[in-house]
């Protein structure tokens, strides 16, 4: 027996299926939302909120896998408080979150 699989892409706003839907996420209110639009349903989103980020302030990291750069702003990344934490003798793991007592104590330490 043969299968074949189909996967439809379908924007969130409209239900219209297209191949060039992709997935967006924003964050409101300290949610993050993820939405499936094509790109002129985005531009749409993106315009209505344009006023507000142009005026908004940027707070945290962004989600964004393999990015290496941050601003001054932000803090250390989770892999220089590893390497810091273990140059001063603190236990930590070597994945998933930072606990905060180690980020308080490089906060102290500095």
């Amino acid at each position: 027996m043969a299968q074949k699989i189909v996967t439809v892409y379908t924007d969130d706003l409209t239900g219209a299926e297209s191949e060039e839907v992709q997935t967006h996420t924003f964050s409101l209110n300290g949610v993050n939302y993820e939405i499936d639009l094509v790109s002129d349903n985005y531009d749409k989103l993106f315009e209505a909120l344009a006023p507000f980020i142009e005026k908004g302030r940027k707070v945290g990291r962004a989600s964004n896998a393999g990015r290496s750069r941050k601003s001054s702003t932000e803090g250390p990344s989770a892999e220089e408080l590893r390497a810091w934490a273990r140059e001063n003798g603190l236990q930590v793991n070597d994945r998933g979150r930072v606990p905060a007592s180690i980020r308080e104590a490089y906060q102290k330490a500095r």
